[in-house]
């Protein structure tokens, strides 16, 4: 995972906070340097909108996201890559992850996507290091 220069001090709760009612965009390879970066060759597959609260009461560990919607319908054809976390505003990128097969950060239920068809989110893993 790699945090937004924006982010880098913030503590979890802030995290948290500005995470509430974003999105999570699922996108096909070609992952950007970092999230201060703008995505320019990797197509949107799926987005996934968090709760507001995004996380539940209690919510000790960052994975234990909540979402709006899951699954969702999926709005383009390919193998996810990685996936990049929004503010609510939608524009200001906090985070990019690992997705797809392996040790990924993000995983799905489907190996990769098709418009119109069902996809869920299976694993959110933010892990804060240092």
């Amino acid at each position: 995972m790699q945090i937004a220069e924006a982010y880098v001090k913030c503590q979890p709760d802030d995290l948290k906070a500005a995470l509430a009612g974003g999105k999570l965009v699922i996108y096909s390879v070609a992952r950007p340097a970092s999230p201060d970066k703008p995505v320019e060759r990797s197509g949107v597959l799926a987005s996934f909108a968090f709760a507001s609260p995004a996380f539940g009461d209690g919510a000790a560990e960052m994975s234990q996201a909540l979402f709006a919607n899951n699954p969702v319908v999926a709005t383009g054809v390919g193998t996810p890559g990685f996936a990049r976390a929004y503010a609510s505003d939608g524009t200001t990128a906090i985070a990019d992850f690992s997705a797809g097969a392996g040790d990924s950060e993000i995983k799905l239920s489907e190996v990769s996507t098709t418009p119109d068809y069902p996809v869920s989110l299976t694993r959110f893993k933010f892990a804060l290091e240092g």
